[in-house]
């Protein structure tokens, strides 16, 4: 079974995007995993060595941020990637060491600039829809009662619940937890990122979720374009 059903509508209303889709099973989430630690911290001096003298503008076009900045600025807001980026590389924040699948994607994420969102496999119904958005109602981590904007893309499991969207960010549904045993990655990226960038990211969440579970097993894995 493909984890990914595909809404025509979306390949119609994003030309040149690609998602992918990363399930793996066998997993474990530790509060904290020493191995992810180092590597954030070794991802932390790099950030710093690389852009911590640049100028705000010179950060804002590394690649891929330019594509997300594009896509962000259609609904009037920022790149919170690109955000977190500059924390790191030039305010000395420091990368969250949180529970190990999270931390994974995390890591990845900043590294390759590439927005990603982790939800718990088993709480989750196989296949995904990847659609346009038209403001359907979601409720966000917090509780709060949030809106797919329209024209964004996003993905709801195969009972209709919606997983993420873009904009508005993740859902309360199938929220990576203490006892997540199996995980599922969702990775976006807009029109102007090549989908080699997306695969490779792909592998780099793969690795670092190997390197806490060496035991787990890819389940399913699709790479989209429109």
């Amino acid at each position: 079974m493909d984890p990914l059903n595909v809404d025509p509508a979306w390949r119609a209303a994003h030309p040149g995007a690609t998602v992918g889709v990363l399930a793996i099973g066998n997993v474990a989430n530790p509060p904290s995993h020493d191995g992810l630690n180092e590597a954030a911290a070794t991802l932390e001096r790099e950030l710093r060595t690389m852009l911590g003298d640049a100028d705000r503008e010179t950060v804002r076009a590394t690649p891929p941020l330019p594509a997300y900045a594009a896509y962000y600025k259609r609904w009037g807001q920022r790149y919170h990637v690109a955000m977190q980026l500059e924390s790191v590389a030039q305010k000395g924040k420091s990368i969250p060491r949180v529970a190990a699948l999270v931390e994974a994607m995390f890591i990845a994420e900043l590294r390759n600039g590439i927005l990603t969102a982790g939800h718990d496999l088993d709480a989750a119904a196989l296949p995904l829809r990847l659609a346009v958005g038209a403001g359907e109602p979601f409720h966000g981590p917090s509780g709060n009662e949030l809106l797919v904007k329209d024209g964004d893309m996003y993905t709801a499991d195969a009972e209709g619940h919606i997983l993420s969207a873009v904009i508005t960010g993740p859902s309360d549904r199938a929220r990576i937890g203490p006892d997540t045993t199996a995980a599922l990655f969702v990775v976006y990226a807009p029109p102007g990122i090549d989908s080699a960038l997306v695969a490779a990211h792909l592998d780099e969440i793969e690795r670092n979720v190997r390197l806490v579970s060496p035991p787990a097993e890819t389940i399913a894995r699709e790479l989209v374009t429109a």
